[in-house]
């Protein structure tokens, strides 16, 4: 990873990163991070992306496994899949810095099409590898486009994006990607209905109707939703719920209860308990100790 990069990465972060140190660009599938020191646990559900860390170490649990990566080293995730995370190594002077990019399978199917790839048996949906030089290179100039030549950004986006997702498709995580580009791949057809449950995960969705948009059978669908997230449609929706609520109090201010309605819960006893065995403190508890540890990191 060149300190070049380190640089453009570390001058946008200082001038758009808002209080909780994300700063997204003009691009909506671009976001940079930064963490000035250690910082809690994450709880996500991730969208396919590649993250490219130019600063810091960051540490992911996924179905169980931890992976750790630091500067010059991407992590790669291709499911809908739910992640644990936290920035392990930031300082003031040397924070965590990363940039984000969201993956899109249309590009990639697109790609793959044109570079007469052949399909690949799924594996891992969170890997972590070193960084291609040719990613970093086209990274670096993105970043410069958006530092120097904002106005330039609309009309060279585009091909940038195209450039970024093809010598993704080349390199070290290039098998791993290719499998998002096939329209009847299980994890295509399961991203169908993921969309359908992000959107409108505060209301019931029966699963049918979700096996529909997949293209299965109700049985078929549970079978593949769990090999894909890890989770049952269910299972997933409610870390949805949980996991806005959470956004919900600690950068919002709503209170629990209020909270609980807003994301789709009709009883609060049951919304504080499912919260505190997913993030191991009750949804009041677990606020003031966020606000306490943006105290003591201020």
């Amino acid at each position: 990873m060149t300190d070049t990069l380190l640089d453009a990465v570390s001058r946008y972060v200082t001038d758009h990163a808002d209080a909780v140190g994300i700063a997204q660009t003009p691009i909506s599938e671009v976001t940079a991070l930064r963490s000035a020191a250690p910082g809690e646990l994450q709880y996500a559900i991730s969208r396919p992306i590649v993250a490219l860390v130019v600063q810091g170490v960051k540490r992911v649990t996924v179905e169980g496994r931890v992976l750790t990566f630091g500067a010059g080293e991407s992590l790669l995730i291709t499911a809908d899949v739910p992640t644990v995370s936290q920035v392990v190594e930031a300082t003031a002077d040397a924070p965590y810095l990363s940039l984000v990019c969201d993956l899109d399978p249309a590009m990639i199917a697109e790609l793959t099409l044109e570079m007469k790839m052949a399909p690949v048996a799924g594996g891992a949906p969170v890997t972590v590898e070193p960084t291609d030089r040719a990613v970093t290179e086209v990274a670096l100039r993105l970043m410069k486009l958006l530092l120097e030549r904002p106005a330039a950004v609309p009309v060279l986006q585009a091909q940038m994006m195209r450039e970024l997702h093809y010598w993704l498709l080349t390199g070290r995580h290039g098998a791993a990607i290719r499998q998002l580009g096939y329209p009847d791949s299980h994890t295509r057809r399961i991203a169908r209905a993921v969309a359908i449950l992000r959107a409108e995960f505060t209301h019931s969705l029966p699963v049918e109707r979700l096996a529909a948009v997949a293209g299965m059978s109700a049985s078929s669908f549970h079978q593949h939703f769990r090999a894909v997230t890890s989770l049952s449609p269910l299972q997933f929706q409610k870390q949805l719920r949980l996991i806005e609520a959470r956004r919900l109090m600690r950068l919002e201010g709503l209170p629990a209860r209020q909270a609980a309605f807003a994301v789709g819960y009709e009883s609060v006893p049951q919304f504080t308990r499912e919260y505190g065995l997913m993030f191991g403190l009750p949804p009041g508890r677990d606020t003031e100790a966020a606000r306490a540890l943006v105290k003591a990191v201020a």
